[in-house]
C-alpha cells in the first residue's frame, strides 16, 4: 500500500508528544481507526477491515478480516477452507484470515485521513489545557470585551476562550453593549456541544462584591479583616459584614477608608449600588441590630433553636427598617441568616394588649 510520508509522520507526532504531551501511541491507534472510516466511506466497502501501523516506522497496513468457512453466505464477510488454505494451509473452518488489500489511491485518502486526526488532536489539547487553566480560576474576578450582547445573553472575549453571562447573572440595571470591557467572577468552567470549553460569568453574584472588596482593601486580602457574609441585590444595594480579630483594628473603617475612598472604587464598578458595611458579632442580637441599619432598634427578642427574631423599632422608623419593597428587612435576614420580624414600638403594645386581653378572657371562662 502507497505510505503516508511514514518517516516524518513518526517524527512529527513524537515533537507532537514533547511539545503537547499527546502519546504517540494514542494518536496512532486514533489514526488507525480514522482509516478504517476512510476506506470503508471512499470505496463502499461492507468488508470487516483493520489498520495496522507500525509504531516505529510507521508503514501502514489494510487488512480485510474473514472467517472461514465451509460455505460462503457472505463473501464480504467470509471465505471457503479451500481459498483460506492458499493463503495458509494451516487454516480451517472457524479461523480467521487476514488478506491485505491494495486499493489504488489509498495512499493520499490515508495522509488526509491522518493529517485531520492530528490537527484533532491538538486541538483537543489545547481545549483540555484551557479548560484546567480556567477551572482553576473558578471563584476568581475576569475582565474581557463584550462581543454580543442583548437580553439573554452576554458573550465576553477573555482572551483564550469565551466568557457566557446569561441574564439570570447579569446586573438588572445595566446595559452592556459590544466593546465595553467589564469584569465578571468565574462561577464555572462548562463544555460546549463540540468540547470547546467557555467560562459561566457572573456580575450579579454575591461574591463578586466579596472579590472586589478583596482587590481593594489589602487588609481583607491579608486575611486581617475578614468578610463573614454578603447579602445582595444586585444594582441597587449589598449587605456586608465584616470582622477583624485584632481589637485595634476598625474593619468597617478600614472597608469605608477616609471619606468613603476605599469603598466607592466597588460602587463605581457596580455603577452605583449602594453597599452597606457592618461589623459582624457573635452576638446574634447585637449583629441583627448592626445588620438593619440605618434603622434604629429599640429591642430584639431572639430565639435561638428557631434563629428567629422579633425587632422593635421606633414607629418613626418602621418603614426605613423594612426598607423599600421590604429590601432592608430582606438583606438583613440572608446577611445573619436568621428569619426577622419586624414590628413598630405601637404595634408591638398592641399585640402586648390584645395578648393580655386574650390571656383574662381565657381566666374568665374558666371561672
Amino acid at each position: 500500500m502507497e505510505t503516508i510520508n511514514n518517516k516524518e509522520l513518526i517524527l512529527a507526532l513524537e515533537d507532537l508528544e514533547k511539545e503537547k504531551g499527546i502519546k504517540k501511541e494514542y494518536v496512532l491507534e486514533s489514526i488507525e481507526t480514522a482509516l478504517v472510516l476512510a476506506y470503508k466511506r471512499n470505496f463502499d466497502s461492507l468488508e470487516n477491515v483493520k489498520v495496522v501501523m507500525d509504531k516505529k516506522t510507521g508503514a501502514t497496513h489494510l487488512y480485510a478480516v474473514k472467517d472461514v468457512v465451509k460455505r460462503v453466505t457472505d463473501s464480504n464477510l467470509q471465505i471457503n477452507v479451500k481459498k483460506a488454505k492458499e493463503i495458509n494451509k494451516n487454516l480451517e473452518a472457524g479461523d480467521q484470515v487476514e488478506i491485505e488489500l491494495v486499493p489504488k489511491g489509498f495512499g493520499r485518502i490515508a495522509a488526509q485521513a491522518a493529517k485531520q486526526v492530528i490537527v484533532q488532536k491538538i486541538r483537543e489539547v489545547e481545549r483540555d489545557v484551557v479548560y484546567t487553566e480556567f477551572n482553576d480560576r473558578k471563584g476568581e474576578i475576569v475582565s474581557g470585551l463584550v462581543q454580543k450582547a442583548d437580553k439573554n445573553i452576554v458573550v465576553m472575549d477573555l482572551g483564550k476562550l469565551e466568557g457566557i453571562m446569561p441574564a439570570k447573572e447579569q446586573i438588572p440595571t445595566e446595559h452592556y453593549k459590544v466593546n465595553d470591557r467589564i469584569k465578571g467572577y468565574v462561577l464555572n468552567v462548562e463544555r460546549g456541544e463540540k468540547g470547546a470549553p467557555h467560562v459561566l460569568v457572573s456580575r450579579s453574584h454575591p461574591d463578586f462584591v466579596r472579590k472586589l472588596l478583596e482587590f481593594e482593601i489589602p487588609e481583607i486580602y491579608e486575611g486581617v479583616i475578614e468578610i463573614k457574609s454578603v447579602s445582595r441585590d444586585p444594582g441597587y444595594r449589598s449587605k456586608v459584614a465584616v470582622y477583624s480579630p485584632n481589637e485595634n483594628i476598625d474593619p468597617v473603617g478600614s472597608c469605608v477608608g477616609q471619606k468613603g475612598v476605599r469603598i466607592q472604587n466597588v460602587i463605581n464598578e457596580l455603577n452605583g449600588e449602594k453597599i452597606d458595611v457592618i461589623e459582624w458579632n457573635e452576638d446574634p442580637s447585637i449583629f441583627i441590630c448592626s445588620a438593619l441599619l440605618p434603622a434604629q432598634i429599640l429591642a430584639v427578642d431572639i430565639k435561638e433553636e428557631e434563629k428567629f427574631a422579633q425587632v422593635i423599632v421606633p414607629d418613626d422608623q418602621l418603614s426605613l427598617a423594612i426598607g423599600k419593597g421590604g429590601q432592608n428587612a430582606r438583606l438583613a435576614a440572608k446577611l445573619t441568616d436568621w428569619k426577622i420580624d419586624i414590628k413598630s414600638e405601637s404595634q408591638f403594645r398592641q399585640m402586648l394588649e390584645e395578648a393580655n386581653k386574650n390571656e383574662e378572657d381565657d381566666k374568665t371562662n374558666e371561672d
